[in-house]
């Protein structure tokens, strides 16, 4: 991503004046010398909505250490942050800088870098334990990374708090390369006049290696899943897969690398297979054919999704974005969606292809075999039927 600045310092200061003047501008209801940045709008759009105030030092809220702690051991980043670290600490000191590692909802897990500065950082507030998301603090890279799901760099006065326009800071949302959710994101923050071209550069890079580190740790762990399990797969067609339905070991199919994120009692649909339900083992699933017939039926009703197979339907609850993502693949009919287009449909906008990944990778995690991949659609086998409003209601009458 080009940084919107130049590098040459002086050239920076009169960036940051004009900034400020823009940003008084339009938090004062005037007409500014130039138009924010289109991230910088939307992001103070949202900021304003909520009722952030751009003077003054707004709430910090901050974990206590065995919370701090507790985040950290849920963190799949504490496996890379080493790896972080060595791409971007080295140079912190020399180059007057902090390195920041937040968690996916925006809680600052590890910070390092230059002491100068992390004494300045803390009075702002940012520090390890802080939610440094912009409902707390206004726009900044790390918040408007999470909110905008993609890099970002801001400098000066395209923060929203004025207490934050002597910073430039750039960060990477980081990503799981087993589901493409974003687990969180990396970040380096220093004065505004110390900001060098190549640092967004190196904090997108530091973002990859990360998840390259985490991709080859998920592979080693595929090979000690097929390793301890080799002897329970001798006949097929059958596959052993992890918790996100990558395949570590598979007789008598050539089934594709990921398959449906498995679930006790929820049956999955594995192309070349059939119907299946998974067998829970110690550290991953047997998945091989149930015997159950090829054909699912599941109705929609409002937010709750009924699956019929053999026996007693299965009932799922489902949040109202994961009903609207189902409602808008039956209408999309066999061709289904692609990420681009469901982004569109779901966002209003087509950018938004990481964040519908992630939304669809969690509702296949809970439906299994009823949604289908590439492009998205209901899978093969399945009728699916949609109750209208007035259908649902009548057959769940409001408590």
């Amino acid at each position: 991503m080009a940084a919107p600045f130049p590098g040459i310092r002086a050239d920076l200061d009169e960036r940051a004046r004009t900034l400020r003047r823009v940003h008084d501008a339009v938090i004062g209801g005037a007409a500014p010398p130039e138009a924010p940045r289109p991230v910088v709008a939307r992001s103070w759009r949202r900021v304003i909505g909520m009722g952030v105030q751009p003077s003054g030092l707004n709430g910090r809220c901050v974990s206590d250490l065995g919370q701090l702690e507790r985040l950290r051991q849920m963190s799949p980043l504490r496996h890379v942050i080493d790896d972080i670290r060595g791409v971007l600490v080295g140079s912190a000191e020399a180059a007057d800088y902090v390195v920041v590692v937040t968690d996916a909802g925006g809680t600052v897990l590890w910070r390092d870098g230059s002491p100068r500065v992390r004494a300045t950082a803390d009075r702002l507030g940012f520090a390890e334990g802080a939610l440094w998301t912009e409902e707390q603090v206004g726009t900044n890279a790390i918040g408007t990374a999470l909110a905008e799901a993609t890099p970002v760099e801001l400098f000066a006065g395209e923060h929203f708090e004025q207490q934050q326009h002597p910073w430039y800071c750039s960060a990477s949302p980081i990503h799981d390369p087993r589901t493409g959710e974003l687990i969180g994101v990396v970040d380096v923050s220093g004065p505004a006049l110390t900001l060098h071209p190549a640092i967004a550069p190196l904090v997108t890079s530091s973002a990859r290696i990360a998840e390259s580190s985490l991709w080859n740790r998920h592979q080693a762990q595929l090979e000690r899943l097929r390793q301890a399990t080799a002897h329970l797969v001798r006949t097929g067609p059958a596959l052993v897969v992890d918790d996100d339905g990558w395949v570590a070991h598979q007789v008598g199919t050539t089934s594709r690398a990921r398959i449906a994120a498995p679930a006790s009692g929820v049956p999955i649909a594995v192309p070349g297979v059939g119907i299946c339900i998974p067998e829970q083992l110690p550290h991953g699933w047997l998945v091989r054919p149930s015997g159950w017939r090829t054909t699912l039926r599941a109705e929609l009703r409002g937010t709750l999704l009924e699956v019929y197979a053999d026996g007693e339907p299965w009932r799922l609850a489902l949040t109202p974005r994961h009903a609207d993502i189902l409602r808008l693949l039956a209408a999309a009919g066999p061709p289904g969606l692609t990420a681009r287009r469901l982004s569109l449909a779901v966002f209003g906008d087509p950018d938004h292809e990481v964040s519908v990944r992630a939304e669809v990778s969690r509702l296949r995690r809970a439906v299994g075999a009823v949604i289908a991949t590439a492009p998205y659609r209901i899978a093969d086998g399945v009728q699916f039927t949609v109750a209208d409003a007035e259908d649902a209601a009548s057959r769940h009458p409001p408590a």
